[in-house]
């Protein structure tokens, strides 16, 4: 099964939107579940009806989590006893890393695992409420077997965090087994379809085996064998915030979708006085609402696509023992997992605020997409903490250049941070749009926040600071600098992808929206790029100018846009945003079949207001 699904990444399904599509058939009967966990693993526009991890249901950390987990992690020995039961849902697993109290700051985990080589067996103990495991999906009522993290003692040593298969329940009666308190932690914002559960472990015995060693190894004596890298122990998250880039693009697109086609299909209001009500979309403010958010959600989709084949293609070098790109992927999907979330679950927000009344109906699907979206500002990985992960790695890259050091792949531009060729000041007050000019000067945005980042740290030093104090002084500007740099990374993905564009009516519309979305990160931030020197006050209005612009030179193409997301109708689930534009007629039946109406006097009149009523 394993060799089968590395085999499947590399076939060419990018063209296949259900099953039936892939023309290949054994591929399709031979493992409806497998092709699933492809489509799940690497989203694609036209794959979305299948890698929505927003819908919610119990088995996704078993897909998208346990199985990579072994994957990874596991030695061909365990896979042979893990991954053919996990793949056929005999085993049905979970990830159980964050604890109570303690979530991203993976140090500070407190459950232990502690090998005792008289019976080859590990101790697994939560020695304290906070060390309780908390919020794993599936963990509460679905999982029989956990992937625990813990901290590894053996020969009296602590040797940090490693990876332990732990069974949950009865694989014949599902109980719990002896040792293990286990259930769910109750109703939460959203993911109602998810049984998010605690685990308690009671000096619960597992085999040497069930510890996951394809890096680190534990001998039947007791010595350990440590990893080439601690950090290879956290490759499933690393993983998974690939796939969060991705899945921000996503659903920002489906919100994208109902809110331009609802603004294509309501009227309102008068333009001109005596004529007929215009479509909302005609409107600039509404257009200015809506069309950078859809330039975002098609640079958060090929972000999450060159994030997937950074991963794999990092993750073949580190199989062949390379990990001199391990640091830099690490803070890369750090970055952009806290970037692209933080802005999805914002512009969420701004679509159902834009539908008017209708979007705060539930049948407009947006207030459950946003209940649904919004954990992952704080799942694998707490979004400020994950924007100053990747700050420490542009600091140390920094400190690098200051060395001497010439610096490659998303960093190099800090080779120039010292003699970086500012814009000059002001001869011209016109904005010179073409991309490559756009992508440099977010380049030397980036660079400048980087260098002032350093200089506060620095600073600090300078008075007396101890290196810790120091670093905390100063979180403000590295998470300025970590946005500014995932923001200069998300464009440059967005230029590359359009400069692979043939078709020339394609490549013109994409471009469009490609200086759309640098236009307006360029008057979110206009501060910044005068700061840079790359933006001068006289240049200042014409962002405005050329913004206008390409809010009109989208609005012909901004329904085709969206149809181009390939959204179905089932899928997306919202009156609002259908195919058709049948809005009023389907948001009709869809009240009319509230459980309320399903009688025409309700049972509370005969029970409190007829009584009422009678008193009166």
């Amino acid at each position: 099964c394993a060799e089968f699904y590395k085999e499947l990444y590399h076939m060419n399904l990018n063209n296949c939107s259900t099953l039936n599509d892939i023309t290949d058939s054994n591929l399709r009967n031979s493992s409806p579940h497998l092709v699933f966990i492809y489509f799940y693993y690497f989203p694609h526009p036209h794959l979305i009806n299948f890698s929505n991890p927003s819908l919610g249901n119990p088995l996704e950390i078993h897909l998208a989590m346990f199985l990579p987990t072994l994957l990874n992690q596991a030695t061909p020995e365990q896979m042979d006893r893990f991954f053919t039961p996990s793949w056929d849902l005999e085993i049905i697993g979970t990830y159980a890393q964050t604890e109570m109290g303690h979530g991203t700051h993976l140090r500070g985990l407190e459950t232990t695992a502690t090998f005792d080589p008289a019976t080859q067996e590990f101790v697994m103990h939560s020695p304290t409420v906070t060390s309780i495991k908390w919020w794993p999906g599936g963990l509460g009522k679905t999982s029989n077997h956990a992937i625990v993290l813990a901290q590894l003692y053996t020969q009296g040593k602590c040797h940090g965090l490693n990876a332990f298969i732990v069974p949950l329940r009865s694989m014949g009666t599902h109980m719990p087994l002896p040792g293990i308190v286990i259930g769910d932690i109750g109703p939460k914002f959203g993911f109602d379809a998810v049984d998010n559960g605690y685990l308690k472990l009671e000096h619960v015995r597992i085999p040497r085996e069930n510890m996951l060693m394809k890096y680190a190894q534990v001998k039947p004596d007791g010595s350990y064998v440590k990893p080439l890298s601690s950090k290879l122990t956290y490759g499933t998250m690393v993983f998974i915030r690939s796939l969060i880039v991705g899945n921000a693009g996503i659903v920002l697109s489906q919100c994208c979708t109902i809110a331009i086609r609802y603004s294509a299909v309501r009227h309102q209001s008068e333009i001109r006085a005596g004529e007929a009500e215009p479509q909302i979309l005609d409107y600039q403010t509404q257009q200015h609402k809506l069309f950078p958010l859809l330039a975002t959600a098609y640079a958060f989709l090929f972000a999450g696509q060159y994030m997937i084949d950074t991963y794999n293609r990092i993750s073949g070098d580190i199989n062949q023992g390379d990990l001199s790109e391990m640091p830099e992927l690490h803070a890369l999907s750090a970055g952009l997992k806290a970037f692209t979330t933080w802005t999805a679950n914002t512009g969420i927000e701004v679509c159902r605020m834009s539908c008017g009344g209708h979007g705060y109906s539930r049948s407009s699907a947006l207030p459950d997409i946003y209940v649904e979206f919004t954990p992952s500002c704080t799942y694998e990985g707490e979004n400020t903490v994950m924007m100053l992960q990747t700050a420490r790695f542009l600091m140390k890259s920094y400190r690098q250049v200051q060395a001497g050091q010439q610096l490659s792949g998303a960093v190099s531009y800090l080779n120039k941070v010292h003699h970086r060729v500012m814009a000059p000041q002001a001869v011209s007050s016109q904005l010179d749009l073409n991309l490559n000019t756009l992508v440099d000067l977010y380049e030397i945005r980036a660079a400048m926040l980087v260098e002032l980042a350093a200089q506060s740290i620095q600073q600090e030093s300078a008075r007396g600071k101890c290196q810790e104090d120091s670093w905390n002084n100063s979180t403000i500007d590295l998470v300025r600098a970590s946005d500014a740099h995932c923001h200069y990374m998300v464009l440059k993905m967005f230029r590359d992808k359009v400069d692979q564009i043939e078709d020339p009516g394609v490549h013109s519309v994409m471009s469009t929206l490609a200086h759309l979305y640098a236009i307006h990160g360029m008057g979110n931030f206009t501060g910044d790029f005068l700061q840079a020197g790359v933006l001068t006050g006289a240049q200042v209005p014409s962002v405005s100018k050329c913004l206008k612009g390409l809010l009109a030179e989208v609005r012909p193409s901004a329904v085709l846009l969206v149809d181009a997301f390939d959204h179905h109708d089932k899928m997306l689930n919202s009156v609002l945003g259908r195919h058709d534009g049948n809005v009023y007629e389907a948001m009709f039946e869809w009240a009319r079949s509230s459980p309320l109406n399903r009688t025409e006097v309700h049972e509370s009149f005969h029970k409190h207001l007829k009584p009422l009523q009678a008193k009166l």
